[in-house]
């Protein structure tokens, strides 16, 4: 196959909006569903409206996978169904997470069959969509996060399968799937674009340091790239990873992904006086770039709380950083557009989208976050004027 170039960049937008889609069991064991608890599938309309005047022409959307498949093999796309038709209908392109979180209530990522259910409902869901969209890109995230997801299931006993001290069993589970699960789509659908979805982080040991500590800190800075390794082939390749499946790489990056082990201590991103261990994320981009060698998105990022119009500015400025060094980056989601609850706490909501939730009022209504807003249109600014010329396309006013 011919690997993508900068030149082929298949997003409609360079800013889209992320939809909270996790259907996952949360730590008290209970099924969250965030498409109707956030309102979006209910008043994704409105919310496809909303979004145009700030230059957002993609979106992140999920299937739910434990929605679709309450029998094994039988599945359910009308919801699906439902999302597809609002997209045609506002000229909005989505890209879609098939697992955000979320699996069947008979599988794990530990199930001997969890490989071979994934891999069938990735040939489903591209018969299904192929069926009535024979011709336009279609851009799909196998599984989304393997290397958040396992240390919440495997190590923090977070979500199925609810473990302590198997996080690498539950994501080479995962990564076994996700591998299966991308080949199945290319077999349905040669012309496929794979986006992949994992933290980007960096992960310090403390100052003066013990021998262990500096082994520790840079074992688990590097481990952040496993998932992505296996899916290449650079890692546990008896399972069939290959260059191939690396299509288009996405990072999800939030205030809090820089961190001090032993003891563990967040690196603030805004301190009156940085700590010196705090890495730029053009950095952190440039670093994950050289490691992989092709096109890279921020796939998800914001901040909760009256901070984010700052958080905006100083994406904006490191974007356009990235984009001077003639970096290919593709894009920048902000995930979510709409605010979202607590996964274990649904009564407690983040505060950390560009529309704040009332839940006074039925949906919940949406209710822009005005800083934000004019925040977001001066980042837009910021980084159309460093991209080059086939990128630029002018913020509008609110």
């Amino acid at each position: 196959m011919a690997y993508p170039t900068p030149d082929s960049n298949p997003f409609r937008s360079f800013w889209w909006g992320g939809y909270e889609c996790t259907d996952q069991l949360n730590a008290f064991g209970n099924r969250v569903d965030f498409l109707p608890l956030t309102g979006h599938l209910q008043l994704i309309d409105e919310d496809y409206a909303a979004q145009k005047p700030f230059n957002i022409g993609t979106v992140r959307e999920g299937i739910r996978w434990a929605m679709i498949e309450k029998t094994p093999y039988h599945y359910d796309f009308s919801t699906v169904q439902t999302m597809l038709d609002a997209g045609q209908r506002h000229g909005v392109q989505q890209i879609w997470d098939l697992c955000h979180f979320g699996y069947p209530d008979d599988l794990t990522p530990l199930h001997p069959m969890f490989a071979r259910r994934f891999a069938a409902l990735c040939r489903a869901f591209v018969d299904f969509y192929r069926s009535q969209r024979p011709d336009d890109v279609l851009i799909v995230t196998p599984i989304n996060e393997v290397s958040f997801i396992s240390w919440l299931g495997g190590e923090a006993n977070g979500t199925s399968p609810y473990c302590h001290g198997q996080g690498w069993r539950v994501k080479y589970g995962l990564m076994r799937a996700y591998i299966e699960g991308s080949y199945a789509l290319r077999e349905a659908d040669p012309t496929i674009r794979l986006l992949t979805t994992e933290p980007l982080i960096s992960i310090v040991p403390p100052p003066n340091p013990w021998p262990k500590h500096s082994r520790e800190a840079r074992d688990a800075h590097n481990n952040q790239f496993q998932a992505t390794d296996m899916l290449s082939g650079r890692l546990c390749p008896e399972l069939g990873g290959s260059p191939e499946l690396l299509d288009i790489v996405g990072f999800n990056y939030y205030y809090d992904n820089q961190w001090q082990l032993h003891p563990y201590r967040k690196l603030g991103w805004n301190d009156p006086q940085m700590d010196p261990r705090w890495v730029p994320l053009h950095k952190l981009l440039r670093k994950a770039y050289q490691r992989y060698g092709r096109p890279f998105a921020i796939t998800e990022t914001s901040h909760p709380g009256v901070d984010r119009p700052l958080w905006w500015r100083m994406i904006a400025e490191e974007c356009a950083l990235t984009l001077r060094k003639g970096l290919p980056l593709q894009g920048v989601c902000i995930y979510p557009l709409i605010d979202r609850p607590d996964w274990d706490h649904t009564h407690e909501w983040h505060r950390s989208g560009l529309w704040d939730a009332d839940l006074s009022q039925p949906g919940p209504a949406r209710v822009l976050h005005q800083p934000s807003a004019e925040a977001l249109l001066q980042a837009q600014a910021v980084v159309t004027a460093a991209s080059p010329p086939r990128r630029r396309v002018l913020p509008q006013l609110l």
